[in-house]
């Protein structure tokens, strides 16, 4: 799984920041405790001492040293039990002043040995991926588990051979089964259909659900992205906007990347050459991209040449959305 560097360092510092407040906590648990029973203070400096003690017990013992060995043990386990029964009979949990990680795999660091991020810090950039996204996808109420099809008529439609709702339950099932089990082995899809059927919220519902299992998730407007490369191309830079390398980067490097709209941006030669890229270079890399357009792939040749039609004809599952705009039925009613 590719991690974005960006999101990988937010999700560290929020790691870190919580991680922090619980020791905090944990200090001022201990004083509070400290303050009502003094015994207990006591009590954890003898347990603190004990390594010491039995390493001093092995070197110093003249007659059996297990015996010393056990008998610090047995002093040991009876101060653990009077701690508890302190803790317990002044009303506190008898495990509440212990300061043990929270993450037993990588004891707090975030990190494995190996230097790969460990699972809970892997938690953390879902969280931040998913709190990006949200500023373009309503991802709080847009899932699987929320989609409806009482928008979708039941009547044939004419050209297709079948409902708008008969399609949009295949294709409902197609997108659940690309985000449940996304992987390597994932192909790339291609959403194509007017305005107000659903395109936007199906991608939504991928990138919760991707992005839910830890991998990297890229979700924005097409005509944004070649803003962004327009920008790295041209040096145009503004200190109020984001990075153009490393915003085309994340791109590029992505697990999936969402693109939506396309076809509604300006177009240009630049903006033709930029989309081969992108489409090109996730194809090499065997990177997923799902793309939606208001545009029928024919359209999509005419528009951005037939070296990328062609891998979208062969590399992408098109997707057709048809039926009556949901907006305007909401409108109506």
């Amino acid at each position: 799984m590719a991690q974005d560097a960006g999101i990988l360092s937010a999700a560290y510092r929020r790691y870190q920041a919580d991680r922090d407040a619980r020791r905090e906590r944990l200090e001022r648990r201990t004083a509070e405790v400290y303050r009502r029973l003094p015994r207990l203070e006591r009590i954890e400096g003898e347990l603190r001492s004990t390594a010491a003690r039995l390493v001093l017990a092995a070197f110093e013992s003249e007659g059996d040293p297990e015996q010393t060995l056990r008998e610090l043990e047995r002093s040991n386990l009876e101060l653990q039990a009077e701690r508890a029964e302190l803790l317990v009979g002044a009303g506190y949990p008898y495990d509440y002043l212990d300061d043990g990680p929270v993450c037993p795999t990588c004891q707090d660091t975030g990190y494995l040995r190996d230097g790969s991020p460990c699972q809970c810090l892997l938690a953390y950039c879902a969280r931040e991926q998913n709190r990006r996204l949200s500023k373009l996808l309503d991802l709080g109420s847009q899932s699987f588990d929320t989609f409806s099809f009482d928008w979708y008529s039941s009547v044939p439609w004419e050209g297709y051979g079948i409902s708008p709702l008969e399609n949009m339950e295949a294709i409902r099932e197609i997108c659940g089964n690309y985000a449940h089990t996304f992987g390597p082995r994932s192909g790339n899809l291609l959403f194509t259909g007017a305005p107000g059927l659903g395109k936007t919220f199906l991608s939504a519902c991928i990138a919760r659900e991707v992005s839910d299992h830890g991998f990297s998730v890229v979700y924005d407007t097409a005509s944004h992205v070649f803003q962004q490369f327009e920008r790295e191309k041209f040096g145009r830079e503004s200190a109020y906007e984001e990075d153009p390398d490393r915003e085309i980067n994340r791109c590029l490097g992505c697990d999936l990347l969402i693109m939506d709209d396309l076809g509604t941006e300006l177009l240009t030669a630049f903006v033709q050459s930029a989309f081969y890229r992108i489409v090109n270079e996730r194809l090499l890399a065997r990177r997923k991209t799902v793309l939606s357009t208001n545009l029928p792939l024919e359209e999509l040749g005419r528009r951005y040449g037939e070296a990328v039609l062609s891998r979208l004809s062969g590399e992408y599952q098109l997707l057709r959305f048809f039926g009556d705009d949901i907006r305007l039925l909401k409108r109506d009613l």
